[in-house]
C-alpha cells in the first residue's frame, strides 16, 4: 500500500479532506481561511452593534431599514462560512452546499440591496418610505426566486447526474458528486443573481436624481458596492470559465470561487454595513446635541425674558420719577399736589429717600428748599382737614 505523505503543518489525525486548511504549502487556503474567519467574527460584532443601536434610532425611515440590513448582514456572514466549503476537499455534502448556497446567499444579499434602493428612491423624492415589514416581505419574495431555481437545479444534478456528467454508465456514489458539473453550467445557474446585480446598479443610479440630498449618501454607497461587485464577478467568471483551462486547469477552480466569496463579502462589510452603523450612531449623537442646544436656547430665552421684564420695570420706575419731578418755570409744583387723602391707591406717593435723591440732583440747576411732610399726631381721617381749619381760625382772629 502506498503511504500517504502528510502536508507540512497538518497533524496525523487530520483527514485528507481538510488538508487545505492546514497545509502551509497551500498558501491560498491558509490566507483565505484567515480572512474568512476574521470576517465571521467581525460580522457577528457588527450584528450585535446593529441590534444594540436599534432602540436609540429616532428616525422612522432609518428604523424601518434595520431589518433589511440585519438580513443582509446574516447573508454576508453566510458567504464567509461558505468559503470553507471551497477550501476543503470535494465530497457529497460540500459539493451540494457549494452548488446550492453560492447562489442563495448572494441572492439574499442583492435582494436586500435592491429593496434598499427602492426605499431610497422613494425617500429621496417623498422623504417618507415604506414600513419595515413591507421591505422584509419584498426581500423574501426576491430571495425565494433564487431558492427555487437552485433547488430545482440541485435536484436535477442529484437525481439525474448522468445528464450533467455526460457519461453512459450509471454513476456510483463516489462519482455522483454535484461538483462534477461544467464550469459554464455553474455560471449559467447564477443568471438570476446577475440580474439582481444589474438591477441594483440601475436603481442606485436613479437615487441621484431625487431632491432630498440626505438620502443620496446611502445611494452612493450602494452604487460603489455594486460597481465593486461587478468588477469582482467579471474577474472570477472570466477566470473560472476561460482562464483556468488555459493556465492552472481545474485545480484553480476552488481558489477562484473562494477568493471571490471572501473579497465580495468584505466589500459588503467595509463599504456598506460599517457606514450604516456609523450613520445610526452619529444620528443618536446629533439628537443629543440637538437636545442640548434646545435646552440652552430655552435657557437663553428665559434669561432674555427676565432681562426684558427688569428693564420694563426700571422704565416704569423712571417714568414715575419723571412724572413726579417739579416743572421748572414760574412756580414749583409740590409732589403732593392733587392729593386729598381719599385716593391713596391711585396716586403715586414717593418716599422720603426718593425726594431727597431728586432734590440733590436738582440742586445743580436750581436751589430750592425741600419740605418733607411729616405725619401729624392726629388721626388719618382728619389729616386732610387740619390745614383749612387752621387758616379759618387765623382769619377770624384777624377780623
Amino acid at each position: 500500500m502506498a503511504t500517504t505523505v502528510m502536508p507540512r503543518g497538518c497533524g496525523s489525525s487530520v483527514g485528507s479532506l481538510y488538508h487545505n486548511l492546514c497545509d502551509l504549502d497551500t498558501v491560498w487556503g491558509v490566507v483565505v481561511e484567515a480572512f474568512a474567519a476574521a470576517g465571521i467574527i467581525f460580522s457577528f460584532v457588527l450584528f450585535i452593534s446593529l441590534l444594540a443601536s436599534l432602540p436609540f434610532v429616532k428616525n422612522p425611515n432609518h428604523r424601518n431599514s434595520v431589518g433589511v440590513q440585519s438580513i443582509f448582514l446574516i447573508c454576508t456572514t453566510g458567504l464567509f462560512g461558505l468559503t470553507f466549503a471551497f477550501i476543503v476537499g470535494e465530497d457529497y455534502s460540500t459539493c451540494a452546499s457549494r452548488q446550492f448556497l453560492f447562489g442563495v446567499l448572494f441572492g439574499g444579499c442583492f435582494s436586500c440591496l435592491l429593496m434598499q434602493c427602492v426605499t431610497l428612491n422613494i425617500l429621496v423624492r417623498n422623504n417618507s418610505g415604506p414600513q419595515g415589514w413591507i421591505l422584509c416581505l419584498g426581500v423574501l419574495g426576491l430571495w425565494l426566486v433564487e431558492v427555487i431555481i437552485n433547488t430545482e437545479w440541485l435536484i436535477i444534478t442529484l437525481v439525474h447526474p448522468q445528464a450533467s456528467f455526460n457519461t453512459t454508465t450509471v454513476p456510483t456514489r463516489a462519482t455522483a458528486i454535484p461538483c462534477n458539473i461544467a464550469n459554464q453550467d455553474f455560471v449559467m445557474a447564477l443568471i438570476y443573481v446577475m440580474t439582481l446585480i444589474l438591477a441594483v446598479v440601475v436603481a442606485s443610479l436613479t437615487i441621484m436624481g431625487g431632491k432630498f440630498s440626505e438620502w443620496k449618501k446611502e445611494g452612493a454607497l450602494i452604487l460603489v458596492i455594486s460597481l465593486f461587485t461587478v468588477a469582482i464577478w467579471l474577474a472570477w467568471i472570466v477566470m473560472y470559465v476561460y482562464g483556468n483551462k488555459r493556465t492552472g486547469g481545474p485545480t484553480w477552480n476552488d481558489p477562484t470561487l473562494a477568493i471571490a466569496l471572501v473579497a465580495n463579502a468584505w466589500v459588503f462589510l467595509v463599504a456598506y454595513i460599517i457606514p450604516q452603523i456609523c450613520c445610526l450612531n452619529s444620528e443618536e449623537e446629533d439628537e443629543e446635541h440637538y437636545d442640548e442646544n434646545t435646552y440652552s436656547n430655552q435657557g437663553v430665552g428665559y434669561e432674555t425674558i427676565l432681562k426684558e421684564q427688569s428693564s420694563h420695570n426700571m422704565y416704569m420706575e423712571n417714568k414715575a420719577f419723571s412724572m413726579d419731578e417739579p416743572t421748572y418755570g414760574n412756580r414749583l409744583v409740590s409732589p403732593y399736589s392733587g392729593y386729598t387723602g381719599q385716593t391713596r391707591a391711585t396716586v403715586y406717593q414717593p418716599t422720603e429717600l426718593a425726594l431727597i435723591t431728586k432734590g440733590i440732583g436738582n440742586q445743580r440747576n436750581q436751589t430750592f428748599d425741600i419740605h418733607i411732610p411729616r405725619a401729624s399726631t392726629g388721626s388719618t381721617a382728619h389729616s386732610g382737614n387740619s390745614t383749612p381749619s387752621t387758616h379759618t381760625e387765623a382769619g377770624n382772629t384777624h377780623r
